[in-house]
């Protein structure tokens, strides 16, 4: 397992790049802009992290990921802080070990690629593929999502 990035939501994209550049320094790395979803998602490291996203085969690591949606959203229970994420070598193997100590899977790998469990504190943990999705399989790709993620 290998740690990948925090994400937090943010409500105003300009201010929040002003603290997280302008105050602490840090350097925006990746950007994605999705028009459908209207969302964008900035990806933030700091200046001594900056070798190791060369050194890092995929996804870069470790990052801050703002996300903004577009649009004003109420988060039912105001979780601005968003996930932790880290990459697995075999999601599926990964979430079939945490369902048996007991662990509920809230977001099944259903691509392949993505799953999210919760702490006992409530803290989501995003779950990715290493590397390619797997192959869509059962039972995941049938499960649906359970409680929030």
């Amino acid at each position: 397992m290998r740690y990948l990035h925090t994400m937090l939501r943010v409500r105003n994209l300009d201010v929040a790049l002003k603290f997280y550049q302008d105050a602490l320094g840090l350097k925006e790395v990746r950007r994605i802009t999705n028009d459908k979803a209207k969302f964008t998602l900035v990806f933030l490291c700091a200046a001594e992290d900056e070798g190791l996203l060369a050194q890092v085969k995929g996804r870069g690591a470790p990052l801050i990921e703002l996300t903004y949606n577009w649009e004003e959203e109420k988060y039912g229970e105001d979780r601005y802080f968003g996930h932790l994420a880290y990459e697995v070598d075999d999601i599926y193997a990964t979430c079939d070990r945490l369902m048996k100590l007991g662990i509920t899977i809230n977001r099944p790998p259903r691509d392949g690629q993505m799953a999210f469990v919760r702490s006992p504190d409530l803290h989501s943990i995003e779950l990715l593929q290493k590397g390619d999705a797997l192959p869509p399989q059962e039972p995941w790709s049938s499960m649906p999502n359970t409680g929030h993620w």
